[in-house]
């Protein structure tokens, strides 16, 4: 988990020995440049892996009768994969700072070849399931690949730019599912939905692509290096395991919706494979898309603030996707979810924005100012992302594990949407509660009469500018 300190110098590949973002003079004349070509290659990297990741919601669909799996089954398959992909991120992060951030990208995006061959030499019918399962387990590896490309740019921006970038960066990822389920609409509805492999076909070459360019054009920061201190810290500070709660409801919605829309759709509404993929990628892609926008927000008015505002808005599309499947309503029950979507996406951007606010408002409580604030906070919330992160992702293996159990119970997803509904009210009230209570319309700064989370016996600061 990085901490970025004087380092003694790395020989060989591309290693940047002094990195000092948060100098305005630095960075004007040589970090930004230097920031913005390795967050596009990051980009690219991450996007492929989640693709990789999310392989299963596509790949679920090609799996007609003959293959003898059930919705129960599917939704299992997708929750596998999740699972992974929210473990791997952990180790992730600790790589980074481990092997540098361009060597670990282009080792991580080349260990995304082992699931797509798997799933080509396994994908017909009469593969046993639990072969199946040990495939959706490799696919996980694309799930980490978030967790060290966040923790990697990270370091790369000052905190005025965090927001920006880290949504940029994560919302260029969260695509590679929306465009790994549109392609999956083009084989289905081109090749037949007999045709998994030409899907893995499309992505093997997209793979070595991106090993290849993180390799040629990416570069590694010496001082940044793994801090076991920071890590301890991060575990026992009060708002690490806060903020793994909101993202448990933001990304873990996002990427928990985007296994599971297809397979809802099919079940709850009798639709077949190609009509479930010609809608399935909508909802991820509004969410990715918009991701960026809610770091940009976070940046001006207020992570904590955007935050709050999505955890309201998802509990009313919630409350629309009830309705909409009480009433057997396809048109409003879309409405409902890709809503949920699109909301999902916003609090990605603000709570990942949040991170890096929290800690060095903390600092600022501390009496610390300028650069000793700034490594404060980079110490803390580098080590906070990785695990913030996995957790998040967690949310996601919930969400398709009530799905199948409101499945297998009641023949409909409505149950698991009314535990989402009651999980959104209790995100509100958190987020309110812890950020936004003591701000009194503060922005950032202000010390509140409460005391710090995590034992700080510092004044807590005001949270509405993380």
């Amino acid at each position: 988990m990085p901490s970025a300190k004087p380092a003694a110098a790395r020989r060989g590949g591309r290693w940047i020995e002094t990195w000092d973002p948060e100098d305005e003079r630095f960075w004007r004349e040589t970090g930004e440049r230097v920031a913005r070509r390795n967050l596009v290659f990051s980009v690219l990297a991450e996007h492929i892996g989640f693709s990789i990741w999310t392989l299963w919601s596509v790949l679920v669909l090609f799996m007609g009768p003959e293959y003898g799996v059930d919705a129960a089954g599917k939704f299992f398959l997708v929750s596998v994969a999740t699972l992974v992909g929210a473990i791997a991120r952990v180790p992730y992060t600790f790589a980074v700072a481990r092997f540098g951030g361009r060597n670990w990208t282009a080792v991580s995006a080349s260990l995304l070849l082992l699931p797509t061959a798997a799933a080509w030499a396994v994908m017909e019918p009469g593969t046993s399931y639990t072969t199946f399962m040990l495939v959706a387990v490799l696919t996980g590896v694309g799930g980490g690949n978030f967790a060290s490309s966040m923790t990697n740019i990270n370091s790369f921006f000052p905190l005025r730019r965090k927001g920006w970038a880290l949504g940029l960066n994560a919302g260029g990822g969260n695509i590679g599912v929306p465009v790994v389920q549109l392609v999956g609409l083009l084989v289905i509805a081109t090749a037949g939905e007999g045709s998994p492999r030409v899907l893995l076909a499309v992505y093997a070459p997209l793979i070595v692509l991106a090993t290849v360019l993180a390799w040629r054009h990416m570069d590694n920061l010496a001082p940044v290096t793994n801090d076991t201190g920071a890590a301890r810290d991060s575990v026992t500070d009060g708002h690490t395991w806060i903020m793994s709660f909101l993202y448990i409801g933001t990304f873990g919605s996002f990427i928990g919706y985007s296994f599971a829309f297809g397979l809802v759709l099919q079940n709850e509404f009798d639709r077949t494979p190609l009509q479930a993929a010609a809608v399935t990628f909508i909802g991820p892609l509004l969410g990715s898309l918009i991701r960026p926008l809610g770091g940009s927000w976070a940046d001006r008015w207020g992570g904590a603030r955007i935050t709050l505002f999505t955890f309201a808005g998802m509990a009313v599309a919630t409350g629309v996707v009830i309705a909409a499947s009480v009433g057997e309503s396809l048109p409003v029950f879309l409405v409902g979810f890709i809503g949920l979507f699109v909301l999902s996406g916003l609090g990605n951007g603000s709570t990942y924005k949040m991170i890096p606010g929290i800690y060095h408002a903390k600092a600022l409580a501390r009496g610390l100012s300028g650069e000793a604030a700034a490594a404060y906070g980079r110490r803390l919330s580098g080590a906070a992302i990785g695990l913030i992160g996995a957790v998040g992702a967690l949310g996601g293996l919930g969400i398709n594990l009530a799905f199948r159990q409101s499945f297998l119970s009641t023949g409909s997803g409505t149950a698991a949407f009314a535990a989402f509904l009651a999980f959104y009210a209790a995100c509100s009230f958190v987020t309110w509660f812890v950020y936004l209570r003591h701000s009194s319309g503060a922005r950032g700064g202000a010390a509140a009469p409460a005391r710090g989370l995590g034992g700080d016996s510092a004044e807590a600061p005001a949270y509405a500018g993380v």
